[in-house]
């Protein structure tokens, strides 16, 4: 384990266990013809794996005082850029990739919600995203219609592709052990997944239908359609239910139908 004075404001808890990272990478379906993204190298034990099963691996590290360590791995395939890649612009991220690519990160827990709708909402060349994240998270991620756990980043990802939990990892696999466990997740995009949907206006949908999850779907829509339109083009019992019993298919029908 490297020395390094571990940053709470960055959120990092590093992995070592070589064992598990190449079952990350292989979680992520990483090949010899494959582009792949790292965001958070951390100290390179992930990067390292990477570099052994892809063809090329861009990884961003946000803590500059890294650099050394990370340089000094020699990493002949890897280009390492010491950035917030939350903040960077998705074309120029996706400027060093030749074509189609794979997210592989291990990420810090404050930026894993954002830094995914980033990635289904902006970029247009990436192809999965297989990720560490807090294991509660894992569970909202891929939780269906009716469980507690259904909310709009359930939907929203369904909306984009298909996740599903490759593995859990429990929290003593980490350094410094964080307060909770964690799980991989990959989510398989699917850029054919309805079409001709316009993106932005779907999210405010979703959004606005998860306003107050206790209320009818006809009290939270209204925020954004008039009740005489919403009473008009859908029928009583689907206003009278809440959001959290509609699956993607049922979202996308009624969306198509109030638009």
């Amino acid at each position: 384990m490297i020395e390094h004075n571990f940053k709470k404001k960055f959120g990092q808890n590093f992995l070592t266990d070589k064992n598990l990272l190449d079952a990350i990478v292989r979680d992520g379906g990483v090949t010899k013809e494959d582009e792949v993204l790292e965001i958070g190298a951390g100290a390179g034990a992930l990067t390292e794996s990477l570099s052994r099963y892809a063809k090329k691996v861009v990884s961003y590290e946000i803590d500059k005082d890294l650099e050394n360590t990370l340089k000094s791995l020699e990493l002949n395939n890897v280009e390492f850029i010491f950035d917030d890649a939350l903040k960077q612009d998705i074309n120029v991220i996706e400027g060093h990739f030749s074509g189609r690519y794979k997210l592989i990160a291990n990420l810090p827990y404050y930026i894993t919600t954002p830094l995914i709708f980033k990635f289904l909402e902006e970029a247009s060349r990436i192809s999965s995203m297989t990720i560490m994240v807090q294991k509660e998270v894992a569970e909202r991620i891929v939780a269906n219609k009716g469980n507690k756990d259904y909310g709009i980043l359930s939907i929203m990802i369904a909306f984009y592709g298909k996740p599903r939990i490759m593995r859990n990892v429990g929290r003593n696999m980490f350094r410094p052990v964080p307060n909770v466990d964690s799980a991989i997740v990959r989510i398989d995009i699917d850029e054919n997944k309805f079409v001709g949907i316009d993106r932005k206006s779907f999210s405010r949908f979703i959004k606005a239908a998860f306003a107050m999850r206790r209320k009818t779907l006809l009290n939270n829509l209204s925020q954004l359609y008039d009740k005489k339109i919403l009473q008009e083009k859908l029928n009583e019992e689907t206003l009278k239910k809440r959001a959290e019993q509609f699956d993607i298919n049922e979202f996308v029908e009624i969306f198509n139908r109030l638009n």
